[in-house]
């Protein structure tokens, strides 16, 4: 085949290789870049807290109050028995941490969505301020941990709390779904 014949096929093969192959990779690394220090264990930790607090907290407030009752089986809490459970088991967290004697209501008792929401913000709110409170220095102070009935460190068990938020959040997830609903987390941002 001659040159003149080839040409078509080298240019086009030339085109594919400069679309394909990538760029040479600019280093993300560089080594005259400054490495921007760790954020303090307390800031990870409140920002942990208040992330899934956000998440319950918009989705307590988008889930239609006619569909608080629903039930993905009959065996499991309502959509609003789901949110009341979740933020008053916090304040097992934030009780043993402020040195609180009240009692905790882990599955709390409200009519009206209002109440539902205005208790999940005040429950992952003073929470937070209880983080915020103990500080980097306090994260390692003990409390007692009233089920096993033994000491934890400050941070254990604040992230016991947010996996347990978790929880309920990945089950509330499943109810919106089974009503026909989009997650507020996962509908596109604008």
């Amino acid at each position: 085949m001659s040159l003149s014949k080839r040409a078509p096929f080298l240019a086009a093969a030339l085109l594919a290789t400069a679309v394909i192959a990538p760029a040479p990779a600019q280093n993300a690394y560089a080594q005259d870049a400054k490495v921007k220090p760790a954020d303090p264990p307390s800031k990870v930790l409140l920002d942990s807290w208040n992330d899934i607090g956000r998440k319950l907290t918009d989705m307590a407030e988008d889930f239609p109050e006619d569909k608080y009752t629903f039930k993905a089986t009959p065996a499991q809490r309502t959509f609003a028995e789901q949110l009341l459970h979740a933020a008053g088991a916090n304040y097992y967290f934030t009780n043993a941490v402020t040195g609180s004697k009240d009692k905790v209501e882990e599955n709390p008792k409200f009519t009206s969505k209002a109440d539902v929401v205005a208790f999940v913000k005040k429950s992952f709110g003073d929470g937070a301020a209880a983080i915020k409170a103990k500080g980097d220095k306090g994260l390692n102070d003990l409390i007692v941990d009233p089920f096993a009935h033994q000491q934890v460190r400050v941070i254990d068990w604040a992230y016991g709390f947010i996996e347990h938020a978790g929880e309920h959040y990945g089950q509330l997830v499943v109810y919106y779904r089974l009503s026909g609903l989009v997650p507020p987390e996962s509908r596109p941002k604008k």
